[in-house]
Order: C-alpha cells, then sequence, then structure tokens
C-alpha cells in the first residue's frame, strides 16, 4: 500500500504498534457494545477530518478481518462552505474502493443567518447536520450510523455538562436517535485523540479543515480540551482513570434519587453491597511506561 510504504523504516515498528493499538481500541469497543452485528449496513459519516478518516480506515480493516459479514458506505454532508474542496472525498473514496454517497445541503448559509456574528455556531449546526445524516442513513437503508468521536471527546462531553450544564453525563459509545430510528455508534470510543493524529499523519489523509465551527477557538470546548492536556502533561495516566470511570459507575455513592433508591434504604443483617466502602482509598490505574497507556498497573492512594 503506497500510504504504508511512505513511512521511514526506522519508525516502522512504532508504526505498527500504534497501527495495532487502534485496531485494538476499536475492535474491543465493538465487541463490549456490541456496535456492529452480522448483516449489517454501516453508514460511516466522513467529514474529511483525521478522526473520521481513521474511523473508516479501521472499519474497512475490520470488514476483511472480522467474523461477521457488514456493508460499508461512506456519507459526506457538503453544507457549501465557501472554498469547500468538493473533489477530495470523492477522489480518496474512490481510490480506497468504498461505496459511497455526497449529500449537498446548504446548512452554511442557514447557520450564518440565524446566528448572530460572534455568537457559537456548533450548536446549530450539529443539529441541522444530524437531522440530515440521519435522513440519509433511513434513505440507504443503513442500519448503523458511524461517527468519529473518540476517547477524549466523550470525556470533553462529561466535563462540559459537569461545568456548564450541571448534569453528569458523557457522549455514550452507542445509543438511539431521539425519533428511534437510528442506532448510532462510535467504534472509536476507547481510542486516544493523541494515537488518532499521529495515525492520520503517517497515512497522510487528505484532512479538510471546518472553517465554520473549527476555527472557533475559543469554544467552551476548547478550554476544557486545554485543561485534560494541561492534566494528561502533569499527571501521566489521570485521562485513562477518568475513561476507567465512565464504565465504572456506582449510583449508590452520587446523589440523585431517580437513579438509586435514598429513601428506601433500610438497614439488614447481611453486608451490603457497595455500602460504605465510598470511604475507602480509591484505587486507580496508572500508566506503566510514558509511551503506552496499553498495560496499567494498580496503585492505592492513601487519602490524608
Amino acid at each position: 500500500m503506497s500510504q504504508i510504504s511512505a513511512v521511514d523504516k526506522k519508525h516502522k515498528n512504532s508504526f505498527n504498534k500504534l497501527q495495532k493499538r487502534i485496531r485494538h481500541h476499536t475492535g474491543q469497543a465493538i465487541a463490549d457494545f456490541n456496535m456492529i452485528e452480522d448483516g449489517d449496513k454501516v453508514m460511516v459519516c466522513l467529514s474529511g477530518g483525521k478522526d473520521s478518516y481513521t474511523m473508516l480506515d479501521v472499519l474497512l480493516h475490520m470488514q476483511r478481518v472480522a467474523p461477521i459479514k457488514f456493508s460499508i458506505v461512506a456519507v459526506n454532508l457538503d453544507q457549501k462552505q465557501p472554498g469547500f474542496p468538493e473533489h477530495v472525498l470523492p477522489e480518496y473514496l474512490s481510490q480506497v474502493g468504498v461505496d459511497f454517497k455526497i449529500v449537498e445541503e446548504d446548512t452554511y448559509s442557514i447557520v450564518i443567518d440565524k446566528v448572530p456574528e460572534g455568537k457559537t455556531t456548533c450548536a446549530l449546526c450539529s443539529r441541522l447536520r444530524r437531522a440530515i445524516l440521519y435522513r440519509t442513513a433511513s434513505e440507504l437503508g443503513a442500519t448503523k450510523v458511524a461517527l468519529g468521536h473518540h476517547r477524549d471527546d466523550m470525556l470533553e462531553t462529561l466535563f462540559l455538562n459537569m461545568f456548564y450544564g450541571g448534569k453528569l453525563k458523557a457522549m455514550p459509545p452507542k445509543l438511539i436517535s431521539d425519533d428511534g430510528q437510528q442506532i448510532v455508534i462510535r467504534p472509536l470510543a476507547y481510542c486516544s485523540e493523541k494515537d488518532i493524529a499521529a495515525y492520520s499523519a503517517i497515512m497522510q489523509f487528505p484532512i479538510i479543515p471546518c472553517n465554520l465551527c473549527g476555527s472557533q477557538e475559543n469554544l467552551q470546548r476548547q478550554a476544557i480540551k486545554g485543561m485534560l492536556s494541561d492534566w494528561q502533561q502533569r499527571y501521566p495516566g489521570r485521562i485513562e482513570s477518568m475513561s476507567t470511570a465512565l464504565q465504572n459507575v456506582i449510583p449508590s455513592h452520587l446523589a440523585d434519587n431517580s437513579q438509586f433508591d435514598f429513601a428506601g434504604l433500610k438497614t439488614q443483617d447481611t453486608p451490603y453491597t457497595d455500602g460504605d466502602i465510598g470511604f475507602d482509598p480509591p484505587v486507580i490505574p496508572r500508566a506503566s511506561t510514558i509511551d503506552s497507556f496499553d498495560e496499567f498497573e494498580t496503585v492505592k492512594i492513601i487519602s490524608l
């Protein structure tokens, strides 16, 4: 493959490890959440960014080696942004030999018209894009809609909801659309943005920048991203620990009456699961090496 042959030989080993890690994490997420089943038609939403290119690349590999059969159709929404290079995605998708559909909808003009200058365009743009993609999935007969969000996106959403929305809510690996018609999956849910960025750069995907919302650097999400990046640099392994926490929720140690019957709590003669162990020193994962977070060691954090 020409893209792979361009990799410098002395870096080939590290590239192989990176590729194996991304494929492993993607396969694990698909298995853990039963994202793709035999006979599925997966609509891969391709924006032209590093995340969606990586997702398509890995899913095409999975399609070749998986014990089940599923089809893939790539879909790009051309939002008619000024200067959008319309030829890039069709040329790339034709080159890799995947079925695709380009949907042309002028959401750019709608967003510019409705959102006051200087205000964040992401919310309206996202709603319009989501509605069009769901409609397209129905037209194509897709059984799954695959989005390129990764682990860091999920954690950023968690903190955005906590800091600005007052909710303990993240971005799920799998969900049903509001109208109940589509199952949305995020195969890169276990993959780090750092790995995806490195993989995309080596593969030399033809990246298309988003000049509508991606240029708004002062968004709240950018502040959260900076916070998480700073934490990871100062405390390696913290991001991995927080990611693990998304799959290790204990409702009895939060404060949501709708998720746990606090009012109905009664004493009992037998030990109570998840009782006051919340006061025990926490056990968190920490990376055993600086360069790889594939293997973890368990360490006790002593509360002072």
